[in-house]
């Protein structure tokens, strides 16, 4: 995997170089229409006034605008899964090939030197808190036009643009006969899932889904296009792998493929009753991963204000087409099921059963623990607490609370140096882990306070428990992470390291640390370090150049 890449970003580039200038047309269903050469009817200049986005209106960009006065503006701006998460951009940027992502940088860096031109980046849109990927007041660079899928057949790799949804892009690849690594809901976005690491089915096997990325195409703040991969700036490669969005736009992910072939599995649901059954197969599970990679598992406890009790979820997957296969029959021996969907089917079957309901506000909290039954059976009593919290609460309108649990064997990491390395550095672990998600769901604004201070505090109570009984872990998974957690520092000293230097070197005036202020930013890392950038970034005209090779396509 790792010696293939030398030759991929070339060939991929040679590709699709007729396709991009050509714009080629969306093929995403949700937005309705094809946007082929498409020109959005904009707002006069006149009526934007002027700030950023009239400075935008009269830019290369600006037949790529919309404003709260044009009739699309929406539908767009409300594009993030969670309720929660969408704000009011003043305008919103819709390119449609990876120069125009570019140009609309460039213009908002030179805008920036008259006023603050912050600007906020979507890919999917599922990240749960505001301003993770949206921004009020500022500019929405919207990426969901951006959302093609190509297979190449001659070196097994497909191109992937960020604004690709993974049900997309399965429903492309799979009657081609290939499959990539990707997530587990269809409805989420390639972008942020890939640069936040990516957990999917087939992690046991093959690392996390940014590790099975060959090369990565990226904007540069000061509008270079670069392509970055195990040879070519093979510094900012590695960071991209978990580092999130700290050092540029990634317009084109070059992912290895395989051959597609169908998987067992499905839901199966218990009572609450079987939980210590329930926690110790899952540990169990877990411990034998490595015997057989090709496995899956995660366990749901559940629990809703329309019924009086928590349910658990399994979800089973095997990524063969072997029935009830032997490493899940500590699982299956589990009597008293009350539901089992499990079957043979195809990886588009399969994740169309994990979509998960929007029409909520949503925050998600995770940790890591040691792979330990008595830190799970803490989480799950802490969950039963929650539950009885809020039921004493008397939330307005639908609420649930789910606890998630999956098994990080050590041969994560494994696989993830052996693909030549992420920053999240899951190799430092010699241990079998366990992954813990909590995530809630409730309606109206005014609630958003008792949700998150009770999740956030069940967070704090049960990382006191996994350090008295020494499980903690400093890994955060950053995909699950809420805005209160530090996912960077849990990487440890020496990817904190890597990530700064890449910032450091790519960007050297900080603007996407900056002028792009949602996310988990590397500057906010250790107290001193904000002192690294101005407060606020500065136009790249008299910048040094960086010393980085440019992509094939540019």
């Amino acid at each position: 995997m790792f010696v293939k890449s030398l030759t991929i970003a070339a060939s991929i580039a040679s590709a699709l170089a007729i396709k991009e200038a050509a714009c080629p047309s969306s093929t995403n269903t949700e937005l309705g229409e094809a946007v082929s050469g498409e020109t959005f009817q904009t707002s006069t200049i006149s009526t934007l006034g002027s700030g950023c986005c009239a400075y935008l209106a009269k830019s290369p960009i600006g037949n790529r605008l919309i404003t709260p006065s044009d009739g699309s503006y929406t539908d767009r701006a409300a594009m993030q899964w969670s309720l929660a998460a969408r704000l009011t951009p003043r305008c919103i940027i819709l390119p449609q090939s990876a120069n125009e992502v570019s140009q609309a940088i460039t213009a908002l860096v030179e805008a920036n030197e008259h006023q603050t031109c912050q600007f906020a980046v979507r890919s999917g849109g599922h990240t749960c808190w505001p301003g993770a990927a949206s921004i009020d007041y500022g500019v929405m660079l919207d990426l969901g036009y951006l959302n093609s899928t190509t297979y190449h057949k001659e070196n097994s790799t497909a191109s992937i643009l960020p604004g690709a949804r993974w049900g997309d892009v399965y429903d492309t690849l799979l009657p081609q006969g290939a499959l990539a690594v990707g997530g587990r809901d269809p409805t989420v976005g390639v972008g942020g899932f890939l640069l936040g690491g990516g957990n999917s089915f087939y992690a046991a096997a093959k690392g996390y889904a940014c590790d099975n990325v060959a090369n990565f195409q990226v904007v540069l703040a000061n509008g270079s296009l670069i392509d970055a991969n195990a040879h070519t700036n093979s510094d900012l490669f590695q960071v991209l792998k978990g580092g999130s969005s700290n050092v540029g736009i990634v317009v084109r992910y070059d992912v290895y493929t395989f051959q597609a072939e169908n998987l067992w599995g499905g839901i199966v649901t218990y009572p609450f009753s079987t939980a210590t059954q329930q926690i110790e197969a899952l540990v169990d599970f877990g411990d034998n991963l490595k015997n057989d990679p090709n496995s899956s598992a995660i366990t749901f406890f559940t629990s809703t204000n329309l019924v009086n009790a928590t349910s658990i979820i399994n979800v089973y997957d095997y990524t063969k087409p072997v029935v009830r296969p032997a490493i899940f029959d500590k699982f299956l021996a589990i009597p008293g099921n009350l539901s089992d969907s499990t079957r043979i089917a195809n990886l588009s079957n399969m994740v169309a059963e994990l979509e998960q309901p929007d029409g909520f506000r949503d925050t998600f909290l995770t940790l890591t623990f040691a792979s330990d039954v008595d830190i799970l059976k803490k989480i799950v009593a802490t969950h039963e607490e929650l539950y009885s919290t809020l039921q004493a609460a008397k939330p307005k309108g639908n609420w649930t609370i789910n606890t998630l649990f999956q098994p990080i064997p050590a041969l994560f990491g494994q696989h993830g140096a052996a693909a030549g390395g992420n920053v999240i550095a899951l190799d430092r672990f010699t241990d079998n882990l366990m992954l813990y998600q909590l995530y809630l769901a409730w309606q109206g604004a005014d609630q958003d306070d008792l949700f998150n201070g009770k999740g956030r505090q069940a967070i704090k109570d049960i990382k006191a428990a996994s350090v008295a009984n020494h499980t903690d872990n400093p890994f955060i998974y950053l995909n699950y992470a809420d805005r209160s957690q530090e996912p960077l520092e849990g990487y440890g000293d020496a990817s904190v390291a890597k990530i700064k230097a890449a910032s450091a070197k790519y960007d050297p005036h900080g603007v996407f640390q900056t002028l792009m202020p949602g996310g988990f930013k590397i500057s906010l890392v250790d107290s001193d370090s904000n002192s690294t950038y101005p407060a606020q970034a500065a136009g790249l005209g008299n910048s040094p150049k960086v010393q980085v090779e440019v992509a094939a396509s540019a």
